[in-house]
């Protein structure tokens, strides 16, 4: 295509009318810098929706909280400006080019100097047969996601066919107004993009954990209707078919280009409206930014390209020089819940690449970092932790070959991470908002230039005082962490105390809320929120203040007030396995278990064809059960004596042990006795995370008492206590907390230890984590615990008291209650399996079919069909 020179750009003498169309997110940037060139123009702006441009990267949160103003966009007070008109509800239709002119759908024509096309884009429906007709939306607007709350009144099932970045949004929303949620990805994996397989199969696990159904490699062959045109469910051709009551299409975007091409404008080969790189037409006063535009025919669907594209058009009509500089394509987004980065070059495809890769399958965390044979990073993927990517990001920016190893970068804490991953280390020069080119020296100057580390008042303390100041996080958001880091630094490095409240809905920490909730007996979340908090909540508080609620009372978590706020494991009081069926763990205190109770374990495996495992923890799990097949399972483990073993939540998990005394020639102490007694003592005590436990009869350790966050190991004048330990990802040795304790002492203590361990933790940190964070150490946990110099330890026995005596398990609770009994149905309108589910043979046991296994081996039936679930 053509380039053009700027003789058409303005002198600073002559105001002319701008007009632009569109009121996204990047045409209200362009709208903010004309108005920061102060030339005088007028600017009218044509919004083709009925109000005023707001932020879409955070669309999702409209679900919860019905607030159109949460979605503001900085400074939305430009449209109060008298130089701005802005026209909600006016839909351009046409473009005179020879009379530059804009006609609206109303009939009205406005007269224009330059224009300015943001028209954005539009969401790409495949042409499936039944796709029109009810129940089928798409995920865009507000007034979208009215149309789907709406829809999903009196709907149960809720299906997105599109596993991208807004697939995904799209499912949490449906998620959150209460429908049972399927995304169904054409692709071999979510998110292909920006994923490579074991980036996508982290986040699919984290995602199957949320209780969403995730079928990828599927096409949908037809959207089936009932006979009044109802929504019934979709028809995957081979691949089987499925029940949906509402149904997001979510299937990528297309540049809305038609004005353009209306009035003879060029257009990409894919479309979008085709400028140069100064983003300028083949009409000298024509101009196209944001995901209309296709800049020398490419477009860029995030929104720090366009915000990019529209800082450059405002320059040049403000006079000066101005070109797009390049978009980087990086992203970093909370999806339900769960971190994912994707940047530079992800996938490796830089001849001479290599990548270096840290996988944790238990802990759905994955991380890849590339780099070329001389050492320079050039890109990566993060997917369940991803703290550390406004750091990787920017050395990937820098092309400077890595100080440090790429492995160290991406080592779990305590095993060789670098410390140059922290904020300080970036030089002020480092670009930390890409969206809107704040650099790490303009936010330091924000906040020294505030009058922060003096104390003056109005300083900037807090992410949103920084935002508001510097724009910095107010585009597509991925930058906030490092916004939030920096700044921290800088008041910490000042000696000012920084703000660490639970999320944005709770103004104190983790530890603050506990005692809110606990001395003011808080006993709902909704009393919570509405006494001490604002908002809806979200995905961080909630779950939290459920974990507080069911360590100091004895309701149970499937109670109307409480089900909400658990997370998916929770919610079904298993753990949900990658193909979506779930785990059964029966409780088997110190690992004691009786001939009859393994027969009635196999009895029931056999039954069910359940994968069956014995596990670390001295305990049998049973894999592959419906959710359907959950309460009748549990129904025959109860007749068996068996409880639910916790497994699924932050709670105490096992009391390991050895033999002992009872048959083991160099035990001291009866630790098996000792096992069952804490077990049983301390089952299903709620916790910030999982506990772990574990009694040796001797020196001998052979239950590896010394990795766990409570081990007991015998001597001959009683039992040592070694506390704050923990294998896994990041493994760390107990420590000797006491020495010599009778039975009595013992436990008394560690029910002290406990109790405070659950009052003063951050949200999901392990005891290990809790005891490094505290300053002083284990002298200090011996006084407050052992000489109670809080005066807290009557307190802490009296709570655990209160839990011992409350305790009932909650599958027998379940079984009790034909209200909790409902949730326990795969699909809610019948009882039949799931179709998508497949399984192979291996060493005798079932397993499910992985993706790349189903065009070539044999498919199992489903398991047998469970026996009716009576309350």
């Amino acid at each position: 295509m053509s380039t053009h020179q700027n003789s058409a750009t303005p002198s600073a003498a002559d105001p002319r009318r701008i007009v632009v169309v569109g009121n996204g997110m990047v045409g209200h940037e362009l709208v903010r810098g004309l108005l920061a060139a102060d030339r005088g123009d007028e600017i009218v702006v044509l919004g083709a929706e009925p109000r005023a441009a707001y932020d879409r990267v955070r669309l999702s949160s409209y679900v919860a909280t019905r607030d159109v103003g949460s979605l503001a966009l900085p400074e939305p007070e430009v449209y109060d400006h008298p130089d701005v008109d802005l026209r909600v509800g006016a839909r351009a239709a046409a473009i005179d080019r020879e009379a530059r002119v804009v006609a609206t759908a109303a009939g009205e024509r406005i007269g224009y100097d330059e224009l300015v096309l943001a028209t954005g884009s539009y969401p790409f429906v495949p042409p499936i047969p039944g796709g029109d007709g009810p129940g089928v939306h798409v995920y865009r607007t507000i007034e979208d996601l009215d149309a789907i709350i709406a829809d999903a009144e009196g709907a149960e099932r809720g299906v997105v066919i599109g596993g991208g970045l807004l697939g995904l949004e799209a499912a949490e929303a449906l998620r959150h107004l209460g429908l049972d949620t399927t995304v169904v990805e054409f692709a071999p994996r979510l998110m292909p993009a920006q994923l490579d397989d074991g980036g996508a199969g982290a986040l699919r696990a984290r995602v199957e954990e949320l209780g969403i159904e995730v079928r990828t490699g599927h096409a949908t062959s037809e959207i089936v209707r009932d006979e009044s045109g109802a929504l019934a469910g979709l028809d995957f051709g081979d691949d089987g078919a499925m029940a949906a009551d509402l149904l997001v299409f979510s299937a990528g975007i297309r540049p809305r280009d038609q004005l353009a091409r209306d009035c003879g404008l060029e257009t990409a080969e894919r479309g979008g409206i085709l400028v140069d790189v100064t983003c300028r037409t083949a009409d000298e006063h024509i101009w196209a930014i944001g995901e209309c535009a296709a800049v020398e025919g490419t477009c860029y669907g995030l929104v720090g390209p366009g915000y990019a594209m529209a800082r450059s058009v405002a320059d040049q009509l403000g006079g000066q020089e101005g070109r797009f500089p390049g978009a980087d394509m990086s992203t970093k987004l909370k999806l339900l819940g769960v971190d994912v980065a994707s940047f530079g070059d992800a996938h490796g495809a830089t001849p001479g690449a290599h990548a270096v890769v840290f996988a944790d399958a238990s802990e759905a965390i994955y991380k890849k970092l590339v780099v070329d044979d001389e050492g320079r990073l050039l890109g990566g993927i993060l997917v369940g932790e991803a703290d550390d990517y406004p750091v990787l990001h920017q050395l990937c920016l820098g092309g400077e070959p890595l100080e440090s190893s790429p492995a160290s970068l991406i080592a779990p804490a305590g095993e060789g991470q670098s410390a140059a991953l922290g904020p300080a280390a970036l030089p002020d020069s480092c670009t930390v908002c890409t969206c809107n080119n704040v650099t790490k020296g303009d936010l330091r100057e924000a906040v020294v230039g505030s009058g922060a580390l003096e104390g003056e008042d109005g300083a900037i303390t807090t992410l949103a005082d920084l935002k508001a100041a510097t724009s910095a996080g107010t585009g597509c958001g991925s930058c906030s962490t490092l916004c939030k880091s920096l700044l921290d630094h800088e008041l910490e490095s000042a000696g000012i105390e920084v703000d660490h409240s639970l999320c944005e809905h709770f103004a104190y920490t983790r530890t603050e809320l506990f005692d809110i909730v606990r001395t003011r007996r808080v006993r709902t979340f909704t009393e919570l929120i509405e006494g001490y908090g604002e908002g809806a909540g979200c995905t961080v508080c909630k779950p939290a203040v459920a974990s507080m609620l069911a360590s100091l009372y004895s309701d149970h978590i499937l109670d109307d007030e409480h089900a909400p706020l658990q997370d998916t494991n929770d919610r079904y009081l298993a753990n949900m396995q990658r193909d979506g069926t779930y785990s059964v763990v029966p409780r088997v205190p110190g690992g004691e278990i009786t001939p009859r109770q393994l027969i009635v374990l196999g009895e029931i495996a056999e039954e069910y064809d359940l994968y069956t495992k014995i596990t670390g923890g001295q305990r049998v799990d049973l894999f592959g059960a419906r959710l359907g097949q959950l309460p009748v399972i549990w129904g025959k483990l109860n007749a068996a004596g068996f409880e639910s073993g916790h497994a699924y939540g932050k709670a105490l998990r096992t009391v390991k042990s050895c033999v002992g005394t009872s048959w083991c020639r160099y035990g001291v102490q009866d630790s098996t006795s000792l096992a069952i007694q804490l077990e049983l003592r301390y089952r299903g005590l709620r916790s910030p995370h999982k506990i772990k436990s574990a009694v040796s009869g001797c020196s001998r350790e052979c239950a590896e008492a010394q990795s766990k966050d409570v081990g007991v190991i015998a001597t001959e004048k009683g039992w040592n206590l070694y506390i704050c330990g923990n294998g896994g990802m990041r493994p760390r040795h107990a420590e000797l907390f006491v020495e010599d304790l009778d039975t009595d002492e013992l436990i008394r203590i560690i029910d002290r230890f406990l109790m405070f361990y659950i009052r003063t933790a951050d949200k999901l940190e392990r005891t290990a984590t809790w005891f490094e964070r505290r300053e002083g150490g284990m002298d200090e946990l011996r006084e407050i615990l052992l000489e109670d110099s809080l005066g807290i330890c009557d307190e802490l026995e009296a709570q655990m008291a209160e839990h011992v005596a409350g305790y009932e398990d909650e599958w027998a609770a379940v079984l009790a209650d034909p209200a909790k009994l409902a949730r326990f149905q795969h699909f809610v309108n019948e009882d039949v399996p799931d179709p998508d589910l497949a399984y192979v043979r291996e060493r005798g046991q079932r397993r499910p079919v992985f993706d790349h296994e189903r065009p070539r081996l044999p498919v199992l039936s489903q398991p047998p069909e469970p026996e009716e679930v009576r309350a």
